[in-house]
């Protein structure tokens, strides 16, 4: 008898089924939920900006015009109801203010090709000042990454951060390699237009903006997340 016991199938009762679907379902909202502003604030605009103008032909600033729509109504949003500024709306709503300035005074075929490269200085100088202020722009990007939705791993990022140790540092840093590396392919891209033929910084200009975003995702994800997610995960678990 005590063979077959041991032998026997564990079985799984219908209520802890139940309990570890509902826990499921609440990690994958909450995962959801801790996405939502950075989809709302950075993707839909820019989305919606290389799809007006690429696929279906709007002029730069009647896509930057309409692209705008959604920053502008949640940074006036956070003003309103929150009494604070909505730090990311409010940097991609400053980039499309100044990519339509820039349309408004491009001519030169070479302007033109420097305009991205201005929206792109602006995101990444803004970047940089946010760390300075004590208050990283990245960070809306970067926590949900880290988090992964999870009760007890938010609660230990918010622990963590608010130690202002090595956690912040981290933290600071994953947006200081952003912002330099945004504020260095804007450089290099504006130096490339007046130096290099207009047709060679057509498609070399894609190239430089792929080839960095790249590198700072592996360098970003070297120095920063990766520690970072220790950090959260032992915290978590610890508690």
């Amino acid at each position: 008898m005590s063979q077959l016991a041991a032998e026997a199938p564990a079985t799984v009762t219908p209520a802890a089924s139940a309990s570890a679907a509902g826990a499921g379902a609440k990690a994958r909202k909450a995962r959801i939920e801790s996405l939502k502003p950075l989809v709302l604030d950075a993707v839909v605009p820019t989305a919606s900006y290389y799809l007006l103008s690429k696929g279906f032909g709007f002029g730069t600033m009647a896509a930057l015009g309409w692209s705008s729509v959604v920053p502008a109504g949640r940074t006036a949003w956070g003003l309103v109801k929150e009494r604070r500024v909505n730090g990311l709306a409010a940097l991609i709503l400053t980039a499309n203010v100044v990519g339509l300035l820039m349309s408004l005074i491009a001519g030169d075929p070479r302007l033109m090709l420097a305009k991205d490269s201005g929206i792109t200085a602006t995101v990444g100088i803004a970047v940089l000042l946010s760390v300075a202020a004590g208050r990283p722009l990245m960070t809306a990007a970067l926590k949900p990454w880290v988090t992964k939705g999870d009760a007890g791993r938010t609660a230990a990022w918010e622990r963590l951060s608010a130690e202002r140790g090595r956690f912040a540092r981290l933290e600071r840093m994953f947006s200081v390699v952003w912002g330099a590396a945004l504020l260095g392919e804007a450089l290099l891209r504006v130096v490339g237009a007046y130096t290099l033929s207009v047709d060679t910084m057509v498609w070399l200009g894609g190239v430089i903006a792929a080839v960095t975003i790249t590198l700072t995702v592996v360098v970003s994800g070297r120095l920063a997340v990766e520690p970072m997610e220790k950090m959260v995960r032992k915290a978590a678990g610890a508690c």
